[in-house]
């Protein structure tokens, strides 16, 4: 079966009432609450859902609690990306008629730890048997891997990530959401505690709770909601390995490449033609390997790209527009994050709204360089 573009739309997209810090709520009441609240956007109740998606837990525990009889589960769980993936999934699920009404969700108590699970690494693990030993401690530690190669290779410094920070969180100062506010200077960046050679903190996700949800339906019955329908323009997926140290290149995401280009094939469309771009950023990096991997910057010229302020309100390339994992909304799996933010962009009602916005980029990474998933919106009826 061939792509259809714009033959699926998202009609509701709401999360959590709450954000940040949220201890009175658990995991699977974030996840609750978010798909009811993307309910009610859509104006649907559980009855009217009949396909589930979600990672973190399982579809089998989030159908129970919200009383849904699927004839569709996806527990795809490939880290931060899973709901990229999610979404391509319904796409393809909702076109083969295996359910009409597909219900994504996400939720963490990343700060909190209310209900959280733990994310131990089995001794018997290709991590625990070939990474595990040398000490590593979580992302912070083990994805200055990569970074320390990248700016080896392309001669630059720490401080070249530092703009990344410094102008998503100018993205977030637009955002009445978003966790952090107050303006960052480059040398705030660099000058803040150093946490893993070269992430110094504020180079670093945030830790919080929250969650968010999706309903996606056919095109042709996205007329009928309340909201102004998003459309599945194009998308792409891939994964590269579960051990950082073996990528395939500690300069370039191979899962970054190949989502990306699948993405923009299946879309139809060019880079000229993508008016914003959210790369999902749990550490400063990302953003630059995303920018050269997705084919806006050539190799080693991203942070150049930032620098210059083609991201930044009144570029060239609005990126991150909500503030990031960096500033705005950070659980764990941000990934459904950006792809709120692409849909309220696509909507027209995202608080720093970029103006005559027709198509949006929306690209994710699971665990160390280990998945991706691209989705392409377009809010132009097919």
């Amino acid at each position: 079966m061939s792509w259809k573009q714009k033959s699926v739309a998202v009609v509701g997209a709401a999360e959590t009432t709450k954000m940040g810090k949220i201890p009175e709520v658990s995991v699977i009441g974030l996840h609750a609450d978010a798909a009811l609240n993307a309910m009610a956007d859509a104006g649907l109740k559980p009855s009217d859902i009949d396909g589930v998606a979600t990672a973190g837990i399982s579809p089998v525990e989030l159908a129970h609690y919200l009383g849904i009889k699927p004839t569709y589960a996806d527990g795809t769980s490939v880290g931060g990306c899973s709901f990229m993936l999610h979404v391509r999934h319904a796409a393809a699920a909702i076109n083969a008629g295996l359910a009409n009404t597909i219900l994504i969700t996400h939720g963490e108590s990343g700060r909190s730890r209310v209900g959280a699970g733990g994310w131990p690494r089995s001794p018997a693990s290709l991590q625990g048997q070939f990474e595990m030993p040398y000490g590593p401690v979580g992302p912070p530690s083990m994805f200055t891997v990569p970074v320390l190669r990248y700016l080896k290779t392309y001669g630059l410094k720490p401080e070249d990530m530092a703009p990344v920070a410094v102008i998503q969180r100018e993205w977030a100062a637009k955002n009445p959401r978003a966790s952090y506010k107050d303006p960052l200077t480059v040398d705030d960046v660099m000058n803040a505690d150093m946490i893993a050679w070269p992430f110094t903190k504020l180079m670093c996700c945030l830790v919080t709770d929250g969650g968010g949800a999706l309903i996606l339906t056919s095109a042709e019955r996205a007329k009928d909601f309340p909201q102004k329908p998003v459309y599945v323009l194009g998308a792409g997926e891939s994964v590269e390995t579960p051990m950082v140290s073996q990528m395939y290149d500690f300069t370039s995401s191979t899962a970054f490449k190949v989502s990306g280009k699948k993405a923009f094939e299946t879309a139809g469309i060019g880079h000229a033609d993508v008016d914003h771009l959210m790369i999902y950023d749990a550490f400063a990096h990302l953003p630059l390997y995303g920018l050269e991997d997705l084919g806006f910057c050539k190799p080693g010229e991203a942070a150049a790209f930032v620098r210059e302020r083609n991201t930044a309100p009144g570029g060239s390339l609005p990126l991150n527009t909500n503030g990031g994992g960096l500033s705005y909304m950070h659980s764990g799996m941000y990934g459904m994050y950006a792809l709120q933010e692409s849909v309220r962009q696509m909507r027209g009602i995202a608080p720093a709204q970029v103006e005559g916005a027709k198509i949006s980029v929306c690209h994710g990474v699971g665990g160390m360089f280990a998945a991706s998933g691209t989705i392409i919106f377009s809010n132009e009826a097919p």
